[in-house]
Formats: structure tokens, sequence, C-alpha cells
């Protein structure tokens, strides 16, 4: 099953890309994408765990299972004000 997955900021630049498409397991939470990421990509490491996680525009839990096609964006902190 595909998923394309989007990075900005700095994880971009740690993912050596702005979008992906990612292969992941049938039923693959959000939590199961951000290790397999961590694992194919160890620059990842450590900056998924401090991302909120948006699937088709819309924030949500890890916990949420992906489907076919879906759109993934992790969102880095924002600082600023």
């Amino acid at each position: 099953m595909k998923v394309r997955v989007l990075f900005f900021a700095s994880v971009a630049d740690a993912a050596g890309a702005r979008s992906l498409d990612v292969e992941v397991v049938p039923k693959a939470t959000v939590a199961d994408l951000r290790k397999q990421l961590e694992s194919e990509r160890p620059r990842l490491a450590g900056k998924l765990g401090k991302c909120a996680a948006a699937v088709n525009a819309a924030v949500t839990a890890t916990g949420r299972v992906l489907a076919e096609g879906d759109e993934v964006a992790f969102l880095p902190p924002v600082s600023g004000g």
C-alpha cells in the first residue's frame, strides 16, 4: 500500500526530500510510518517524534490507520511570535 509523505523545513532537509512515496504494510498507523521512515532514513531519527502529523490535511493522532493513497505530512514545531 502506498502513501505520500510530505516534509517541511529542517525535517525536509534531514529526509533529503520534500515528499516521498512510501510503501507501507496494510493497516499501518502513522506511528508505524514514523518508525519505518526513521529506520530507512537515519537522519530523521529523533526529529519525527517532535512533529505533529496530518493525514489528508487534518491533524491526527499517531494511532490513525492509513489507507491507500493517503497524504501524510509531518509538521515540525514552529517558533516565533
